[in-house]
């Protein structure tokens, strides 16, 4: 399966869970996480054409795929995804994901 299908379907459950739903949660961050860390430059292309919406989901881990991918490429789509969509206020979780990326 495609990412951007396999994607879907993991924030669609993300979406219906309520904030109390630790364990659910948990679940989502870790398969998406596991997802967009096998591919940097499909996951790349996939935020590129993210949706706002779906973007504000998966800010959630940023900090964990980018201590996987241990990449600068990574946190500059952040960084232009975060100009492009300055509603979603990211700042704050792309300063942290960085900070996960070891010099």
């Amino acid at each position: 399966m495609e990412l951007k299908d396999c994607m879907a379907t993991i924030l669609k459950k993300r979406k219906s869970l309520s904030l109390n739903d630790d364990f659910g949660i948990e679940k989502c961050w870790n398969d998406m996480t596991e997802l967009l860390t096998q591919n940097e430059d499909e996951t790349i292309h996939y935020l590129e054409e993210s949706k706002e919406d779906d973007l504000y989901f998966i800010s959630e881990i940023f900090e964990d795929i980018s201590e996987k991918l241990q990449s600068e490429r990574f946190i500059a789509c952040l960084r232009k995804l975060d100009k492009k969509f300055p509603e979603l206020d990211m700042t704050k979780d792309i300063n942290i994901a960085e900070s996960y990326i070891e010099n």
